[in-house]
């Protein structure tokens, strides 16, 4: 049968088969089955997996990746003029994450912006610790720099 097997697909695009298990599960990429129940994988998935780290490095998730995904055609690799057309409504996203990192990295010498007042500086910034009303964690981080990062698969 054609096609490429997980093991094969996990070796030439650096993820782990339990990656590709899920990302086939969201609907990011597509297998066939052979008699015996193991997956195939077109060649195109190589294309479509960097497609897909390359927009997690921009900062997507991964329903808007197969959103982005969906509106190409079944069945084809994306090629460079639709990595153009999606990846320009991203520049504004990107632009909104470096304004944000650069006030994070301004402000690095004198406040990480959540309010501890562990720091000198922090009773003239946030007197009386007004940031605590607003909720916890870093509360004067741009929301952009506040992601949850992803839970580990550490048992």
């Amino acid at each position: 049968m054609d096609g490429l097997s997980i093991g094969e697909v996990a070796a030439r695009s650096g993820m782990a088969p339990s990656a590709l298990r899920y990302y086939e599960a969201q609907g990011l990429v597509t297998a066939t089955r052979t008699a015996g129940g193991a997956r195939r994988f077109p060649r195109s998935v190589l294309r479509r997996l960097a497609f897909v780290r390359a927009a997690q490095n921009v900062g997507l998730s991964l329903p808007e990746i197969r959103a982005a995904l969906d509106t190409l055609p079944e069945g084809r690799a994306p090629s460079a003029r639709d990595w153009a057309r999606l990846s320009r409504g991203w520049r504004d996203r990107l632009d909104e994450q470096i304004a944000a990192l650069e006030q994070l990295r301004d402000g690095l010498s004198s406040c990480i912006g959540c309010g501890c007042l562990s720091l000198k500086t922090c009773a003239l910034s946030n007197p009386g610790d007004v940031a605590a009303g607003q909720g916890a964690g870093a509360r004067w981080l741009s929301p952009l720099l506040r992601r949850v990062p992803p839970a580990s698969n550490a048992g």
